[in-house]
């Protein structure tokens, strides 16, 4: 379970990484400059999330709860750490209009997310018992 947890969290921190480096990458472009301090910040804040991400895939694991309710725990607790740490680090201003837009893009962005996935594991799902089925 550790090793799960430990290989999980470095899967986050690479997907963080890789985050923080298409950002660069866009400044760059743009040429933005930013301060060490201020990549620091902001790639510390993006494997943070990807570490939680990483971690918070155990919701989906085998217990016997229904994914609905599971869909909705991870959610909150999602919405919850992302809001935290965008507040924290400057990513999204605190105030109400700016709060009330980057939820709604993020509940967009979760249902994408949710429901690709759903289909992805319903196509496996399918193809599994198609298999199962041809080799009875």
């Amino acid at each position: 379970m550790v090793l799960e947890v430990l290989r999980r969290s470095m899967l986050g921190v690479a997907f963080g990484g890789i985050f923080t480096f298409i950002a660069l990458t866009i400044m760059k472009l743009n040429a933005f400059e930013a301060t060490v301090s201020e990549i620091w910040m902001h790639m510390g804040a993006s494997m943070l999330l990807g570490i939680y991400f990483g971690i918070s895939s155990f919701i989906f694991g085998d217990s016997g709860s229904h994914l609905i309710k599971k869909s909705i725990i991870h959610f909150f607790l999602s919405y919850s750490v992302w809001l935290i740490i965008a507040g924290m680090v400057g990513w999204i201003p605190l105030n109400g209009r700016v709060i009330l837009w980057s939820t709604l893009i993020f509940i967009l962005m979760y249902v994408i997310n949710w429901f690709g996935w759903y289909l992805y594991f319903k196509r496996e799902e399918a193809a599994l018992n198609k298999y199962l089925q041809k080799n009875k």
